[in-house]
């Protein structure tokens, strides 16, 4: 997630270049085969564009309206999920004693780490691997895609509890599962009141409900005809919109004087290529919009909200070995 003041005008165009190198063959191509082949007929009427334009301008802001629907729902999971956490840390700290807080807390933020990494593991229609968003990653990090699961879990479980989640087709549910049986455990060796397991249950029942509805955003695309449909739509304007513009900047031929008489035509070039770009734009944000869980430029920073939580809990439990915070790099969070 970008959280400096905007992105720099040189980044943007950076990211979308290939965009602009295809416009540019697409818009050049029509003049050339009007200017210099003489095919004078190969104009569409303006009203035709226009109209298809309008339709695409609507497709496309539908588009961009839902994954950001979508970024934000990613957003409201994890504020809640940080909420939950807290509570988790106050109760731990208040209502049980000794190890067994110390042990619970490392659970929780055993959960965390697991659930980030199948967060971030990629799927078929994620964005991440195209080109563009490959070319950006240079300028922050992503951690998950720099480490192991097993070797981050080693900060907060033994051996033999790594290996169990392992194994799990679902090691972040595996791991709510573990902290179910210790807290059930403490409860009938009496080292909790039936109050305080009550509260612990609650909130673990809460845990369950956040990583499924993660997992719902992670594992449920964008509709892929909605996705197919705006791509298809914003090719056919572009490469229709030089055709269109041919015949207005023809007419205006007979208006002008000087070296621009007769070569109007020319200037429809750079023009398709600007209207071209800010429609394909549009519909590349949507895309790197559309998987808030993906380690995109624009995602829901899981990592550094994983690592304030620990922060946090462990201040909470008093401990003196507390991690940095992760800051940002070139105003991207992750």
């Amino acid at each position: 997630m970008h959280v400096g003041r905007s992105y720099k005008a040189y980044d943007f165009l950076n990211w979308s270049k290939r965009n602009v190198l295809w416009l540019l063959i697409v818009s050049t191509a029509p003049v050339l085969i009007y200017m210099m082949l003489g095919l004078k007929w190969l104009v569409l009427p303006w009203s035709v564009v226009l109209l298809l334009g309008t339709t695409v301008a609507l497709v496309a802001g539908f588009k961009n309206t839902q994954t950001y629907s979508r970024s934000l729902e990613a957003q409201q999971i994890w504020s809640s999920m940080a909420a939950s956490s807290r509570v988790w840390g106050i109760v731990c700290r208040d209502f049980v004693s000794g190890e067994a807080s110390r042990r619970l807390v490392d659970r929780h933020l055993a959960w965390l780490t697991a659930l980030r990494f199948q967060l971030r593991s990629p799927r078929p229609w994620e964005t991440a691997n195209q080109k563009e968003n490959a070319d950006f990653r240079k300028f922050y990090r992503v951690i998950e895609q720099e480490t192991s699961l097993r070797d981050e879990l080693r900060k907060y479980l033994p051996p033999a509890d790594i290996e169990t989640m392992l194994r799990a087709s679902n090691p972040a549910a595996a791991v709510l599962t573990m902290r179910s049986a210790d807290i059930k455990s403490l409860l009938d060796s009496g080292a909790i009141t039936p109050q305080a397991y009550s509260e612990l249950a609650k909130l673990l029942r809460d845990l369950v409900d956040q990583q499924t509805k993660s997992e719902r955003v992670k594992n449920f695309p964008y509709p892929r005809q909605y996705a197919i449909v705006s791509r298809l739509f914003v090719i056919i304007f572009c490469a229709l919109l030089p055709f269109g513009l041919i015949g207005q900047f023809a007419q205006l031929n007979n208006d002008v004087a000087g070296f621009m008489k007769g070569h109007m035509v020319w200037l429809v070039i750079p023009l398709s290529v600007l209207v071209g770009w800010m429609y394909t734009s549009l519909d590349q944000v949507g895309d790197s919009t559309s998987n808030p869980f993906e380690g995109g430029a624009n995602d829901v920073p899981i990592s550094q909200i994983s690592r304030t939580i620990e922060i946090e809990l462990r201040e909470l439990l008093g401990e003196a070995d507390i991690p940095a915070a992760l800051e940002p790099m070139n105003g991207i969070a992750t």
